[in-house]
């Protein structure tokens, strides 16, 4: 663990320069909070014309405090905050908290700024600028001025949270507070000017309170350290719950402008998030209810669901989203039937499993609700919470209680009428629930997500390749050296030779022109098809005549009755390298049917590429057409996989389109490729 971190979570000590009298000003905050929230180390206020704040001795400055805090929380402007950092590190001090914004988020200048606020800290730890701070529920210390502490009550849990936004944190702590979640750690990082939200991430995996870590993520601006830290929580089963803004362009600028975060194309942070076992949620409100399903103990073998309810509308909604979601809702088994059957007095059938006197008979409810625990068809049990419940909110919660405890199996409430303090006394009491249906769905999913098996990293090799692009058949004896089969060709200089090398490559040929800095052939009439061998010397003279960059001719056989595919590697500066796979020839700019992970690639990795493609349905053989060769497709992902990890940086792209996938034993075949290395 880094000692600033630990420090920082965990004082014993904490000065906080620029203190008002005023605790219900920004300024006075935090010694309220503090005193308010039960810190039990040493609080010292550092104001040279007050000698008492909320009880505490007043220090004038940094020099005449007592020891060396382990924290400072700086609350002076930015004329002010560097030299207080100074004044903390001599003392000292071993981490800071700067609150105030005006640095990284407004430009050059205030780049300019941050950094000479980092340079003022010496060794010293800086949380911020532009940050709430932090809020450390399990040992009651709380490090903030944010008016979310304002909330009495705030329950501690397995739950810690890191946030870019500042204002965020707030949000999310006032919410997991009304909603009944109780919380370990909250750590906004702000513009991140030395502590960043990897290195928290990386420091919590080793937190013995957190049990399921929360982001709120504007960027990434050290995508290495990300992914070493979400591959140890991974390691020590501790899911890591994303909720990542710029999803849309104007997204995206905002996320920029608010703490000068580098963003990478969102496409690419899916796939980023997904190569590490990373949960992205699509919705702000999932983040909360997600994480904090996740940080209990329960977990499911799979998505198969039943639902209970006393409504039948409420019912509809939750399977509805349940099976956008990817969820199955099995019938009854006759056992399971039979024995609700007899519970409620008449026959029951299908799936959700309306007993509409559930509501007011609490043996019925217990009752119902074990029978569809002990059913082998289940994996997951959503109990719906009807009207009926307003009355009496405990009956619910005791019965979902009681006859849970007999199963490992989740239990998730849908709270049906606007009752959010339904809701929250579920949560409080570790019955995970949402008010939304979608917020179910979204919790069912998290729940019976595998846990992520990881494929290992290789390191790049060292090749002697030249910089800059390759033509097509140098590409594609590159890929050929990772098992990526080219179709049968020859390399001409000349229109002779190319006459020449027609021989023996079929009745109907390909003729390209070769050029290393033309990467579509075919959109400049590069490209010649169904040419007769004895048409070939003059086809290729044409082309080079039309073209004049063409430095010869690669003359192909033509391959028919294949599926045709895209196979590429493509590279984000910020975030590393993907495999892209889908849908080839001219439906993959048409139809955009594609699949994307990051590297390192695992062979369910691949196998998951191909078969989530809407294409499979082609590859599964469509309208008694033979089935294609799916392994040696899955093969040919794993071999561009490889390629990319052994280049490394220098490959900047690659890409076969289109990827002949031919029948079932015959293998696949590129019948055209670009690579450029840098």
């Amino acid at each position: 663990m880094s000692a600033g971190l630990d420090a920082l979570l965990r004082p014993r000590s904490v000065a906080v320069v620029g203190a008002s009298t005023d605790l219900t000003k920004t300024g006075g905050r935090p010694v309220g909070y503090l005193v308010r929230h039960g810190f039990a180390g040493d609080v010292w206020p550092v104001n040279p014309r007050a000698t008492e704040i909320a009880g505490l001795r007043c220090f004038p400055d940094v020099a005449s405090l007592p020891g060396a805090p382990d924290v400072g929380i700086v609350l002076v402007g930015p004329e002010r905050a560097e030299q207080a950092l100074r004044d903390l590190s001599a003392k000292g001090c071993k981490a800071a908290i700067v609150l105030a914004g005006g640095y990284g988020e407004t430009g050059e200048d205030g780049m300019a700024k941050q950094a000479r606020l980092r340079a003022a800290c010496g060794p010293m730890r800086l949380l911020g600028p532009n940050t709430t701070g932090l809020v450390n529920l399990a040992d009651r210390i709380v490090l903030s001025a944010t008016g979310a502490l304002e909330f009495e009550d705030l329950p501690a849990g397995g739950l810690s949270v890191v946030s870019q936004s500042g204002g965020i944190l707030g949000a999310l702590l006032s919410r997991g507070a009304a909603a009944g979640i109780g919380f370990a750690r909250l750590i906004a990082t702000g513009n991140e000017g030395d502590i960043e939200a990897a290195e928290v991430l990386d420091h919590l995996v080793d937190d013995p309170a957190t049990r399921c870590i929360a982001l709120y993520l504007e960027g990434i601006r050290n995508p290495a350290a990300f992914r070493r830290a979400a591959r140890r929580a991974a390691a020590a089963g501790k899911p890591v719950v994303v909720f990542k803004v710029g999803r849309s362009e104007a997204g995206a600028q905002a996320a920029i402008s608010h703490t000068g975060a580098m963003a990478g194309a969102d496409r690419m942070y899916d796939a980023f998030f997904a190569s590490l076992g990373v949960i992205r949620v699509d919705r702000f409100s999932d983040l909360l209810e997600v994480s904090a399903a996740l940080s209990g103990e329960r977990r499911a073998a799979g998505f198969r669901v039943a639902v209970l309810t006393s409504t039948g509308g409420a019912g509809a909604l939750v399977a509805d989203a349940t099976g956008l979601a990817g969820g199955t809702l099995p019938p009854l088994d006759p056992p399971t039937a039979e024995r609700i059957g007899a519970l409620i007095g008449e026959a029951v059938a299908g799936n959700p499993v309306d007993v509409t006197l559930a509501g007011v008979r609490p043996d019925l409810f217990r009752g119902a609700i074990t029978a569809l625990l002990d059913s082998p068809s289940y994996d997951q049990l959503v109990v719906i919470v009807g009207s009926s419940a307003l009355a009496q909110p405990t009956l619910v919660a005791d019965a979902i209680l009681e006859a849970r405890a007999g199963s490992a199996k989740p239990v998730i409430a849908y709270v049906s009428p606007h009752a959010p303090h339904i809701a929250a006394g579920l949560n409080a009491r570790g019955v995970p629930a949402s008010t939304t249906p979608e917020g179910i769905a979204a919790i069912l999913a998290a729940l019976a997500r595998p846990t992520p098996a990881l494929a290992p990293e290789a390191p790049a090799e060292a090749l002697d390749l030249p910089s800059g692009p390759m033509d097509e058949a140098e590409a594609k004896r590159l890929f050929a050296r990772y098992g990526v089969t080219p179709v049968r060709e020859v390399a001409a200089r000349t229109p002779a030779e190319a006459g020449v090398a027609a021989a023996g490559l079929g009745d109907r040929l390909v003729v390209k022109i070769l050029a290393r800095d033309i990467a579509h052939k075919s959109d400049i009439g590069g490209v010649a098809l169904r040419v007769a061998p004895g048409e070939v010397a003059a086809t290729a003279a044409a082309l080079v005549a039309k073209i004049p960059q063409a430095e010869g001719v690669l003359v192909q056989e033509m391959v028919t009755g294949g599926v045709e595919m895209i196979l590429g590697l493509i590279r984000d500066p910020h975030l590393g390298t993907a495999v892209l796979l889908g849908a080839g020839g001219t439906a993959a700019e048409v139809f955009g049917d594609t699949a994307l992970r990051m590297l390192p690639l695992s062979r369910p990795d691949a196998l998951a590429m191909v078969r989530g493609l809407k294409a499979h349905r082609l590859l599964a053989g469509f309208r008694g057409a033979p089935p294609a060769d799916e392994a040696a497709l899955v093969e040919a992902v794993l071999g561009f996989a490889r390629m990319g990890e052994a280049l490394g940086d220098r490959l900047l792209e690659a890409e076969i389109n289109p990827l002949f996938v031919l029948p079932a034993g015959q293998g696949v075949r590129a019948a055209d490729g670009v690579a450029i290395l840098a």
